[in-house]
């Protein structure tokens, strides 16, 4: 699995002519149809299916997933520390109802499917009360409560309660409300989500007053920043493929560089062992070079993906060249039996055995947050994509 990934990096840097890339040999082929399939595949690498369109730089993310991204994350977009996200995709959508100030509706319906909900946080920005009454019977706290809307129209009756706190009428900041039962029941039959309903309560008198508090909704800049959200923390339960198809094309280097004909990737759709194919024969350059990590960046603007990847803007993925040749040092971070494979390539025991291979040891997580193609903000994260040590298997 790791050698394939790293020959699609090199084949894609090599496409895309990125700095860490002009060392390499040329590539023959059709090349508008060799990089059409590499997009492709690098479209398959990220779960993106269509394109978003360009929405930055005039769509502002919400603050909370860019302050979330910025915990979990390094400014590359590598994680900082493992268990830091609950699950591996943190989806945020924003309030579609700005007439009812009470009433919040979010689509929800760009959830992937097989995609395992772990929590749901309903999120408003209370508003501070912009004077203080002098009437007696208003006191300084209210009681709020959140519903689950059970009916269409603008002024539901049917509803059912979720939630309910008192709360300061002469503070603000953000209110937080776990909402995972009731938008599991929406992932699961999305016809039922009619929304919430939020209504204030004065504690002693047990009056409804509407126009006690109010919550942002996304009128203005300032607004704007404020909408209510909701955010949902699911595992992607993906399986990604190791397969990628050029059709009948396959993308070779050039021989006459190289000395010999060596395919970067394979047209085919068998599966991958886990333990990484031996490389191609190396020229006598790289036979004095001990395996190690070079850079690979990959840059998004590059490949035109800047529109709508909101961080970071590319990543170093890193990859691993050199020999494997016996005697082993302790810096190649061999293992036992690629320490044996050497051995017994060097004595020529068997004609059939060559030198281990130079591939990525350790691997590290990279988090993206970005939009999607409905405007909805994302932060996902994908397993083993930066190279962070090489060894000799």
């Amino acid at each position: 699995m790791e050698a394939r990934r790293l020959w699609f990096w090199l084949g894609l840097a090599r496409l895309l002519s990125l700095p860490a890339a002009s060392s390499l040999p040329l590539l023959s082929g059709p090349r508008d149809e060799v990089l059409a399939a590499a997009l492709q595949r690098l479209r398959e690498v990220f779960d993106v299916e269509e394109l978003p369109p360009d929405f930055l730089p005039h769509k502002k993310p919400p603050q909370f997933m860019v302050d979330l991204f910025n915990k979990v994350a390094y400014a590359n977009g590598i994680t900082r520390a493992p268990g830091l996200l609950e699950g591996d995709v943190v989806r945020s959508f924003e309030d579609r109802v700005h007439v009812d100030q009470y009433h919040f509706y979010f689509d929800i319906s760009a959830m992937e499917k097989g995609e395992q909900m772990l929590k749901a946080e309903f999120r408003v920005f209370k508003l501070k009360r912009s004077h203080v009454s002098s009437s007696s019977d208003v006191k300084h706290f209210c009681r709020v409560e959140v519903y689950e809307v059970l009916e269409r129209g603008s002024k539901p009756q049917r509803k059912h309660l979720i939630a309910s706190r008192l709360l300061s009428l002469y503070t603000e900041g953000w209110e937080v409300f776990n909402v995972t039962q009731t938008v599991s029941k929406w992932v699961g039959n999305s016809s039922s989500n009619y929304g919430f309903l939020i209504t204030t309560t004065h504690v002693f008198d047990n009056r409804i007053e509407h126009n006690l508090i109010k919550f942002a909704k996304s009128q203005g800049a300032l607004q704007e920043s404020r909408n209510a959200l909701l955010v949902l923390f699911t595992n992607s339960n993906k399986r990604r493929s190791s397969s990628f198809e050029i059709s009948s094309t396959k993308l070779e280097m050039n021989p006459a560089k190289n000395g010999a004909e060596t395919q970067i990737i394979r047209s085919s759709n068998a599966s991958m062992s886990r333990r990484p194919r031996a490389a191609a024969v190396p020229s006598a350059k790289s036979q004095v070079t001990a395996c190690h990590r070079r850079e690979l960046y990959v840059d998004f603007r590059a490949i035109g993906w800047s529109g709508w990847i909101i961080h970071p803007s590319g990543y170093n993925a890193f990859y691993c060249r050199g020999s494997c040749l016996f005697p082993l040092g302790e810096n190649l971070n061999a293992t036992n039996h690629a320490t044996v494979q050497s051995i017994v390539h060097t004595l020529k025991l068997s004609q059939d055995v060559s030198t281990p291979c130079c591939v990525p040891d350790e691997l590290k997580s990279l988090n993206l947050l970005y939009f999607d193609d409905k405007e909805n903000v994302v932060l996902k994260n994908y397993k083993d994509m930066v190279a962070t040590r090489c060894g000799c298997h």
